[in-house]
């Protein structure tokens, strides 16, 4: 074991020699793997403290257990808790973005371990994990979905099962960028459905829904709704990042 180990770490030292680790945002020199430098790291908004019980959004004030913020009042969430790792904006932003559309693999390993820290309070004893879904011909045209790749790293994190293919995208939604609230929660109408092959693993356990982020909660609500339609016993959520108002 301690030659495995010793091999190991020179394998990773002879790796550094040639090429040094970098950050993950901006390339700059960093001491290890999976990192950000300081600077990025502060415009990173990592969420942290009080948050909304329902997205995982920070709250301000007096807050109890439980508490939502305005959106998860006004809308009702069909899942009973759920958390983001970090805000939509700055450098948050960007590594979703290129994580989902510039091949930024490097970034699914932090971003689990980001994801599994902010869940680890909350995790049921028999949760499963499952990635958002995206459509076939979304998929040959991205070549990998991000939301199972995250979700991959942080069960692995968290050493819980995964069903990577639990739930699936019957038909090939339009984008929701730009659209309305209500629009949003239209195109996402019946388009989630459990795969018929994995109703078994499903029913009676609690599910924890992965995806890269959240706007208007209308992706997660479908699949929440085809988990509890299969009769998953409860349903919870986590994103990578989560979309909220400036103060």
């Amino acid at each position: 074991m301690l030659r495995h180990i010793a091999q190991t770490r020179g394998v990773q030292t002879l790796i550094h020699s040639v090429f040094p680790p970098e950050c993950l945002s901006c390339r700059a020199s960093v001491a290890s793997d999976d990192g950000l430098c300081g600077l990025c790291w502060r415009d990173t908004a990592f969420i942290a403290g009080d948050v909304c019980d329902g997205c995982g959004v920070p709250l301000r004030g007096d807050v109890q257990s439980g508490d939502r913020c305005d959106d998860c009042l006004r809308t009702a969430r069909p899942w009973v808790q759920g958390r983001s790792a970090l805000l939509y904006k700055d450098r948050g932003r960007a590594l979703v973005l290129a994580l989902k559309h510039g091949d930024r693999h490097d970034i699914v390993k932090p971003a689990g371990k980001w994801m599994a820290r902010c869940v680890q309070d909350t995790l049921r004893s028999d949760v499963l994990v499952a990635p958002v879904p995206l459509h076939w011909t979304r998929m040959v045209k991205r070549r990998y979905n991000q939301s199972s790749l995250i979700a991959r790293a942080m069960a692995g994190r968290l050493s819980v099962p995964i069903c990577a293919d639990l739930l699936r995208r019957d038909r090939a939604t339009a984008t929701l960028d730009g659209k309305t609230r209500e629009a949003r929660f239209d195109e996402m109408r019946d388009a989630i459905s459990v795969h018929p092959k994995r109703e078994k693993e499903l029913e009676g356990r609690s599910v924890l829904l992965v995806d890269d982020a959240m706007t208007s909660g209308a992706t997660l609500a479908a699949c929440t709704e085809a988990c509890l339609k299969s009769r998953a016993r409860e349903v919870c959520v986590v994103t990578l990042a989560r979309v909220a108002k400036d103060d």
